[in-house]
C-alpha cells in the first residue's frame, strides 16, 4: 500500500521509476507477486527482485517460521515482526542499483505515523542514511549526491489511501498482510491488516482488501 503510493507520487513528479523488491525469506512471499503487478501497472521502468534470503539469521515472525505472528494489536516496544535492519539493506540495494543506473532520487516507502514502531522508519534515520551514502559513493563524491524521498513518511494511512486513489492505485492489488496466504488474501488480524483496515475507514472508502474465507470483519 505504501510502496505503490509512493511510486505514483514518483510517476505524478515525472520521474522514470525503477522498482526493487527484495525476496528476504518472508512468510508473506505474496507481496512479492502482487509487486510485479503494481509496478506494471504503474508504468515502472523495470522492476527487480533481489533474493536475499535475512531468513537465515532469523530473529523476526516474518522469517522464522518457529515464532508467530503476533495478532492481538499492537504492543508497547519494537514488534516482533521487525526484521533486523531489513530496511537498512533494502536502502543499501537500492543505492547501489540507483549509482549503477546514474540515478540521484531513491523514493522509499516510509511512514513513521500510522505503522508498527519499526526503528529504520523514522526521519532521522532517513537522514542518517542519506548522509551515508553521500560520503559513500564514487556518485556522491563527484558532485552527484543521492536524495532520498519520503513523501508519505508524515501522513497518516488514510492519508495515504485517499492519495493513493487520486493517483489511480488500484488497492486490490497490493498486499499487507504478515500473513497472506499464497493468493495474497490478508487474514485481517496482523498489525498490518488492523492499521490498513483502519486507514480505509479514516478515509471513509471502501476496503478493498481481498479477505481470507476465515476472516470476518
Amino acid at each position: 500500500m505504501d510502496s505503490a503510493t509512493v511510486l505514483a507520487l514518483a510517476r505524478e513528479q515525472g520521474f522514470r521509476a525503477f522498482a526493487l523488491s527484495l525476496d528476504y525469506g518472508q512468510r508473506h512471499r505474496a507481496e512479492l507477486q502482487a509487486a510485479r503487478h503494481v509496478a506494471a501497472a504503474l508504468g515502472a521502468a523495470r522492476h527487480e527482485v533481489i533474493r536475499l534470503d535475512l531468513g537465515r539469521f532469523g530473529g523476526s515472525a516474518l522469517t522464522d517460521h518457529t515464532l508467530t505472528v503476533p495478532t492481538t494489536g499492537a504492543q508497547a516496544g519494537i514488534p516482533l515482526t521487525y526484521v533486523p535492519a531489513r530496511n537498512t539493506v533494502m536502502l543499501s540495494l537500492a543505492l547501489s542499483w540507483a549509482e549503477a543506473l546514474g540515478a540521484q532520487h531513491i523514493f522509499y516507502g516510509a511512514n513513521a505515523v500510522d505503522y508498527s514502531g519499526y526503528p529504520d522508519c523514522r526521519p532521522e534515520y532517513v537522514a542518517a542514511f542519506e548522509s551515508m551514502a553521500n560520503l559513500a559513493t564514487k556518485a556522491a563524491v563527484e558532485g552527484r549526491p543521492t536524495q532520498i524521498h519520503v513523501p508519505i513518511i508524515a501522513l497518516r494511512k488514510g492519508d495515504i489511501i485517499r492519495t493513493g486513489l487520486r493517483l489511480g492505485v488500484d488497492f486490490a492489488m497490493t498486499v499487507s498482510c504478515y500473513q497472506a496466504d499464497d493468493d495474497g488474501r490478508a487474514c485481517g488480524r496482523c498489525d498490518a491488516c488492523r492499521i490498513r483496515a483502519q486507514g480505509f475507514a479514516d478515509a471513509d472508502v471502501p476496503d478493498s482488501t481481498r479477505y481470507q474465507p476465515s476472516h470476518t470483519a
